[in-house]
């Protein structure tokens, strides 16, 4: 699904954010990646969106190379990216349905089509009886939730998610952290980004560890 081969990341002001990082990921396979502010996580995610691009090596996502795609190509590309955020970005002027509706609007599907994905993707989240509720309406975790349920509502192949539990309490944080296993568990990649290494090390996934741009682990976490 995902290969990063000898992938470096220099930025204009000269600061590193990535060196020489080489990994791969498996088509369903559950990751994180930790390390400390400024280790070099977000750029990660960035390259695999193609909101960066690599100053050295190349990254491949379904076989297809980030490091030479077209801007023509990007959209197409990220139809098949679902990203969480740490702020969930919720239209607070709209209700649930029609937050979670957007991405699939902005694709032009048939009304019906729609409500059947939203009301499918609400299920996921355990949030289907919201659909009429708008953000404020909502926990903090609920509308976490509704982040989650827009991200996959277009059924991506890939799901990244920045810190998705960075404004939680340890409950909440465990309760997402479980969202992501489910949908995890229906085939779908996932890639979270935390620091949270208390939660990542009971949940007994495989982690990458940052520090300074630079791989210094890889393996299940403990």
């Amino acid at each position: 699904m995902i290969r990063f081969d000898q992938v470096g990341k220099r930025y204009a002001n000269g600061h590193i954010g990535l060196h020489e990082l080489s990994f791969q990921v498996e088509a369903g396979e559950f990751l994180f990646i930790t390390g400390h502010s400024g280790a070099g996580k977000s750029t990660l995610l960035r390259l695999l969106l193609a909101m960066e691009r690599p100053s050295t090596g190349k990254v491949l996502l379904a076989g297809q190379d980030l490091s030479t795609i077209t801007t023509a190509e990007i959209p197409f590309l990220r139809r098949q990216i679902g990203v969480v955020f740490q702020n969930h970005k919720l239209l607070f002027d709209r209700s649930v349905f029609d937050n979670v509706a957007l991405p699939l609007r902005i694709l032009g599907l048939s009304r019906q089509e729609i409500a059947e994905r939203v009301d499918a993707a609400l299920a996921r989240v355990s949030l289907r009886d919201r659909a009429k509720d708008f953000p404020n309406d909502l926990s903090t975790g609920q509308q976490q939730r509704v982040g989650i349920a827009r991200a996959v509502v277009h059924e991506p192949a890939l799901l990244l998610a920045d810190e998705p539990t960075g404004n939680l309490d340890p409950r909440l944080a465990a309760e997402i952290m479980g969202v992501f296993e489910d949908i995890n568990a229906l085939g779908t990649t996932v890639l979270v980004a935390s620091h949270d290494l208390a939660l990542i090390a009971r949940m007994r996934h495989r982690m990458l560890t940052l520090q300074r741009g630079r791989l210094i682990g890889d393996g299940a976490a403990e």
